[in-house]
């Protein structure tokens, strides 16, 4: 019987490299959604800030790494629009984060790829000791 990687002509090198790839895709949507949380809640602490001062009070607005002064009635409005963006952001970071994890699932059980350290039940070893021609097949990832 012919194992997955040899239809369609993938060693298993090229395997582990296309799987840690698409691990490594999945970090860096984990890290950019942190990073748009972290904003968000920087945008919704300052507009509760706001909230609370004068409209016509003088505030500074880092745009673009240029110190801006404003008064609070002309930025209170923009940071809202940019709270707003935020959410959708993270909403469709969200998805494709869910979405890559279905992808990296899918992967792993069509080259039959074990993680070293995530044993399930059906995962174990044979009591008996015999190794089938299945088990030589497996990739196993660090």
């Amino acid at each position: 019987m012919a194992s997955d990687s040899s239809k369609t002509g993938k060693t298993s090198e090229k395997i582990i490299a296309e799987f840690q790839s698409l691990r490594n895709e999945q970090r860096n949507l984990a890290n950019n959604l942190h990073t748009l949380e972290s904003d968000l809640k920087e945008h919704t602490t300052v507009i509760d800030t706001l909230k609370t001062v004068e409209e016509d009070r003088k505030c500074f607005r880092l745009v673009g790494g240029v110190l801006c002064a404003r008064t609070v009635k002309d930025v209170l409005p923009q940071l809202n629009k940019n709270r707003e963006n935020l959410e959708k952001l993270i909403t469709a970071g969200k998805e494709q984060l869910t979405h890559k994890g279905i992808e990296i699932n899918k992967f792993k059980e069509e080259h039959n790829i074990k993680i070293k350290g995530q044993e399930t039940i059906v995962d174990k070893p044979d009591p008996s000791g015999s190794e089938g021609e299945d088990s030589k097949r497996n990739v196993l990832v660090a």
